[in-house]
C-alpha cells in the first residue's frame, strides 16, 4: 500500500463541449510532484513539460550454440531529454540474474550459476573507464560520468560477453542443444524518468521490465544452418537464406494464406541458410522498448500475413517456429493470425502496430517486442489462450511503455482481458475465466492487497491476483459500464495520447475519464485502491401480482456486476444483468423485478467474470415453482 498519500488537485476536464470536475484520488507525494512540474496532466494527456530519454543501439554479436557463449559490442547514442544534468548513468545487466551471489526470487540449477556479464571495455564520450573498478551490484551498474547537460548526448561503447544459461530457463535460455531463446542479453541504459529519476530496482527474476523507447541496429553471427528470428525486420534475407526460402518468406509477407517457409524435409537436407561457416543476420527496429532473438538449426517455420490497417493496407506477418514433433504448434500460426486480426478489428480495435510477430517454441510464457517465447501445451484451448495472452502484450507494455517493474497490472491485466475476449472468438467453446475463482477465494484475506500496491512489494498470491485477474476484472467492468462504443473511444484516447510514451497509473485513470467524458473515480477508488472483497447475496425475494421482486445485497465492499440467473421449471434460463454502476452511490442493495413467463424453479447470482467470496448466499430455491 502507499505509505504517504496526498490528494490529487481537483481539475476541470474539458471533454468535447462539456467538462466535469474530477473527484479526488489518493496520490503519493513523488507522483504529485510530477503533476506540479507539468510533466503529467490531470486531463489524461502528457503534460506540457513531459519528456523521456531515448537512445540508438548498434549491437554486433557472435553466438556459439555449442558453448552458449555470447560476445560482442554495443554502441549507444543516448540523448538526455530531461531538464536535469546527469552525473551518473545507470546500466542494466540483466544476465547477472545468473551471476554467483546474485539476489534471486527463485532458485536456479547450480550448473547455471555463472560469472555474469564480463565487461572487457567501456567508454563514454571516448573517455575509457577502468573496467576493473566498475561497481556492479546484481543487475545494476551505475557509472559516474562527466556532467551530461539537458539535451546533451552520451556516446557509449561497450565490449562484453557472457554464457547463456543451459537450464533454469527464466524468460531466456537454451531450449535444446540446437535451439535458444535469447533475451535481456545486452548492457542497456536504465530508464531515467520524471517520477523516480533512475530506475534502480534490481532484476531478481520476479518483477518484469521497464525500458526506454529506442532504435536498434542488430547483427548476430551464428553457424551455418542456424536460422534467426528476432525483434525488428530482417534486412539481409538474400545473404543468409537460400533463394527458395527467401521467396517463400516474401510470399508469406504478401498473402493471407499460410506458407511453410521451412518444413521437416528441408531440415533434413540442411540447405536452408547460406553455406558459409557462419552467417551474420541483420535486423532493424525503431521506437521499441526491447530487443530479443532466437535461433535454431532444427525448427520448422510457418508464416502468413494480413492487412491490419485498412486505411493504409499495411500488413503484419505472423510466424511460428517449432520442432516438427511438436504437433500442438502446427496451428499456432493460424491462432496468431486470428489474434492479430481480432486485436486490429475487434479489441482493442487498433491496427496491430508492428510489422511482424514471431511465436517461438521455447520453455516459458513470455512476451517481447515482436516475439513470443511459449512452451508446448497439450490442450488446444490452453495453446490458444497462451498465444492470445502473450501476443496481446504487444499493446501493453510495448506500444504503451508502462513500467512493468512497479505496475505489473498495467500490462498483465490488459493481456488477461484480451485473452478473455479474443480466445472465444477463435474457439467459441472456450470459457476463459483465468484467475477469477482464485481471486474470489483469496479476496479480503491477508494476502489480498490493493491493486495499486507496487509490484516490487508483492510476491506469490498477492502479486498474481493484482497483476492478472483483479485489474482485468476492473477493465472489464468499466467496458461493461460504459458500453462497447464509449469504452472503445476512451481506450483509443488513452492509446493515442500515450503510445510511445511512459504512462503511469494516474495517466491511465485520467485518460479513461477524459476519453469517456465520465467521472469514474468512484470505481477507480473502490476497485484499485481500497481493500475489501466481492460478495453478493440474495437478501429477499417477494412475489406480488405475478411479479418477482429480488433484493440483491452487496455484503462485501467491492462493486461487481449483478447477474441474476432465473432457472425455470423446464430448466431453461434467463439472466438479468446490471453493470457495476448500480453501486456507484454507495448503496448496499439493488432491487430487481421481473414477470416470469413460466414457472420458476430457482434464482442464482453467478457470472463467468463475477468473483464471489461467499457463494452460499447466492441461491434461492422456489418451494412451489410458479
Amino acid at each position: 500500500m502507499f505509505n504517504t498519500k496526498l490528494i490529487l488537485t481537483a481539475a476541470l476536464l474539458a471533454v468535447g463541449a462539456s467538462g466535469f470536475a474530477q473527484e479526488q484520488l489518493p496520490m503519493p507525494r513523488n507522483i504529485q510532484q510530477a503533476y506540479e512540474k507539468g510533466t503529467r496532466s490531470a486531463s489524461g494527456v502528457p503534460g506540457q513539460n513531459y519528456w523521456q530519454n531515448s537512445a540508438d543501439y548498434t549491437i554486433k554479436l557472435n553466438f556459439d550454440p555449442n558453448t552458449r557463449q555470447l560476445s560482442g559490442t554495443v554502441a549507444i547514442d543516448y540523448v538526455n531529454n530531461s531538464p536535469d544534468t546527469l552525473r551518473q548513468i545507470w546500466f542494466k545487466l540483466y544476465p547477472n540474474f545468473y551471476k554467483k551471489g546474485a539476489a534471486r526470487a527463485r532458485s536456479i540449477d547450480p550448473k547455471d550459476v555463472t560469472d555474469g556479464v564480463q565487461i572487457q571495455q567501456l567508454s563514454i564520450n571516448q573517455q575509457a573507464e577502468d573496467v576493473a573498478k566498475l561497481r556492479i551490484d546484481g543487475t545494476n551498474m551505475p557509472v559516474t560520468i562527466k556532467p551530461l547537460a539537458p539535451k546533451g548526448r552520451a556516446k557509449v561503447s561497450i565490449t562484453y560477453s557472457y554464457t547463456l544459461n543451459e537450464g533454469s530457463h527464466n524468460r531466456t535460455g537454451q531450449v535444446d542443444e540446437g535451439s535458444h531463446f535469447i533475451a535481456y542479453f545486452f548492457p542497456r541504459i536504465a530508464v531515467y524518468d520524471d517520477i523516480d529519476g533512475w530506475n534502480r530496482f534490481a532484476y531478481n527474476g520476479s518483477q518484469e521490465f521497464y525500458n526506454d523507447f529506442s532504435n536498434f541496429n542488430f547483427e548476430v553471427t551464428v553457424p551455418k544452418n542456424f536460422v534467426v528470428w528476432a525483434t525488428g525486420d530482417l534486412k539481409n534475407a538474400s545473404e543468409v537464406l537460400q533463394k527458395k526460402y527467401v521467396k517463400r518468406l516474401q510470399e508469406a509477407e504478401k498473402k493471407d494464406k499460410i506458407i511453410t517457409v521451412i518444413d521437416s524435409t528441408d531440415l533434413k537436407r540442411k540447405d536452408i541458410t547460406a553455406q558459409n561457416a557462419t552467417n551474420t543476420w541483420k535486423f532493424e527496429a525503431r521506437n521499441i522498448v526491447d530487443f530479443a532473438f532466437a535461433t535454431s538449426d532444427r525448427y520448422m517455420w510457418k508464416s502468413t500475413s494480413l492487412v491490419v490497417d485498412p486505411k493504409t493496407k499495411r500488413r503484419t506477418r505472423v510466424d511460428a517456429a517449432f520442432l516438427p514433433k511438436q504437433k500442438d504448434f502446427y496451428e499456432v500460426v493460424d491462432f496468431g493470425r486470428k489474434i492479430v486480426e481480432a486485436m486490429s478489428y475487434t479489441f482493442p480495435k487498433w491496427p496491430f502496430p508492428y510489422s511482424h510477430i514471431s511465436v517461438f517454441q521455447g520453455l516459458d510464457q513470455m512476451e517481447y517486442p515482436m516475439m513470443v517465447n511459449d512452451n508446448p501445451m497439450e490442450d488446444r484451448a490452453d495453446v490458444i489462450m497462451l498465444t492470445d495472452h502473450e501476443i496481446f502484450h504487444t499493446m501493453f507494455p510495448f506500444y504503451l511503455g508502462t513500467n512493468e517493474t512497479k505496475y505489473g497490472w498495467m500490462d498483465e491485466g490488459w493481456a488477461t482481458i484480451g485473452e478473455w475476449i479474443i480466445s472465444p472468438i477463435i474457439d467459441p467453446k472456450i470459457v476463459d475465466d483465468y484467475g477469477v475463482a482464485p481471486y474470489g477465494a483469496a479476496a479480503g484475506t491477508e494476502v489480498d492487497l490493493p491493486i495499486t500496491t507496487l509490484t516490487t512489494q508483492q510476491s506469490g498470491t498477492s502479486m498474481f491476483l493484482n497483476s492478472y485477474p483483479k485489474p482485468a476484472l476492473g477493465y472489464l467492468y468499466v467496458k461493461d459500464m460504459l458500453g462497447d462504443a464509449l469504452f472503445e473511444k476512451a481506450l483509443h484516447f488513452y492509446i493515442e495520447k500515450w503510445q510511445g510514451k511512459h504512462p503511469q497509473p494516474y495517466d491511465f485513470f485520467n485518460a479513461i475519464n477524459a476519453g469517456s467524458g465520465r467521472n469514474l473515480n468512484w470505481f477507480w477508488q473502490r476497485w484499485f485502491f481500497d481493500a475489501g472483497y466481492p460478495d453478493l447475496a440474495i437478501a429477499n425475494v417477494q412475489q406480488q401480482n405475478g411479479e418477482y421482486q429480488v433484493t440483491v445485497e452487496s455484503v462485501g465492499t467491492k462493486p461487481v456486476p449483478v447477474d441474476l440467473v432465473i432457472t425455470y421449471a423446464d430448466n431453461t434460463t434467463f439472466t438479468i444483468h446490471k453493470t457495476v454502476e448500480v453501486w456507484e452511490k454507495g448503496n448496499k442493495t439493488v432491487l430487481l423485478s421481473f414477470k416470469p413467463q413460466k414457472a420458476v424453479k430457482q434464482l442464482e447470482l453467478k457470472g463467468t467474470h463475477v468473483p464471489d467470496s461467499n457463494k452460499r448466499n447466492n441461491l434461492y430455491q422456489v418451494t412451489q415453482p410458479q
